[in-house]
């Protein structure tokens, strides 16, 4: 079992333990507008570009985090984020 944490959680790049990272530019800015849409609340088209910048940013960084995460957690983290997002979308 200590093994396979290891190798699920192992930086392929610097070899130290990765679970968390500094937020990259595309996920600063769905948290910054995530953060916006919650603490004031529009309506008709304000309201629905704010959901779409936050919800395609979303998926933006978790197609990235698929593609170029550091270690299998990551990715993981990615793929159940994209899956949860693209389940709400329809």
């Amino acid at each position: 079992m200590r093994q396979f944490l290891q190798w699920f959680f192992r930086n392929r790049q610097t070899g130290a333990i990765t679970i968390a990272q500094m937020p990259n530019l595309i996920l600063w800015i769905a948290i910054v507008v995530g953060v916006l849409h919650w603490i004031w609340p529009l309506d008709g088209k304000a309201s629905a570009a704010l959901t779409i910048v936050f919800k395609g940013g979303l998926l933006i960084w978790a197609a990235d985090e698929i593609a170029r995460g550091v270690n299998p957690w990551r990715r993981c983290l990615g793929a159940a984020v994209a899956v949860y997002e693209l389940t709400t979308l329809l």
